[in-house]
């Protein structure tokens, strides 16, 4: 797609470049990348480098120029986050039950056994784990990974009270940890 694009980049602007690109590239990668959580960086690295042939080909630069400044003028998270940001938007509907009934029942808030201050702090619970995945850190399951990434989060982002501030919130945290 990238290929066909850069054919007829000559012909476009900048802005109708970026919209065929987001269009055509960056929503399949986009698409399903919740399922790519956990996944070690060797793997995720193949689609960081079509993203950044991407932006590069929006700006119409070369093959080698740097692309952090280009991913943060297009407001384009890397995919590292991208993928972060979708399974903690998940998490979000899950814990606000405007998510579907299985995924809702994947995941627990955290309610202490006695009255404690971390009860209003909109934390979930980590899930018990058996054998031998108890001791595996790189647990790819939704259940391990939203209730660990959604408690490191800033507690006014996990309080957000609706889905637009919570996106908003969290695409700018994830400016200032990624592209910073």
């Amino acid at each position: 797609m990238l290929h066909n694009i850069r054919r007829i980049r000559p012909l476009l602007t900048q802005k109708a470049a970026q919209v065929l690109v987001q269009a055509l590239v960056i929503s399949r990668l986009d698409y399903c990348n919740s399922l790519l959580a956990g996944l070690p960086a060797c793997a995720i690295g193949p689609l960081q480098l079509i993203q950044n042939a991407a932006a590069r080909l929006v700006f119409n630069l070369p093959k080698f120029s740097h692309t952090t400044p280009l991913l943060r003028s297009l407001h384009w998270l890397p995919v590292a986050a991208r993928i972060r940001f979708k399974t903690l938007v998940l998490a979000f509907h899950a814990t606000n039950g405007s998510g579907p009934a299985y995924i809702q029942d994947m995941i627990k808030t955290y309610t202490p056994a006695r009255p404690l201050r971390s009860a209003s702090t909109n934390r979930l619970a980590a899930p018990s784990l058996r054998g031998s995945q108890r001791h595996s850190q790189n647990s790819r399951l939704f259940t391990v990974l939203a209730p660990k990434w959604w408690n490191d989060l800033p507690i006014d982002i996990r309080t957000a009270e609706s889905l637009h501030i919570f996106r908003r919130q969290l695409k700018t945290h994830f400016f200032r940890l990624y592209l910073n």
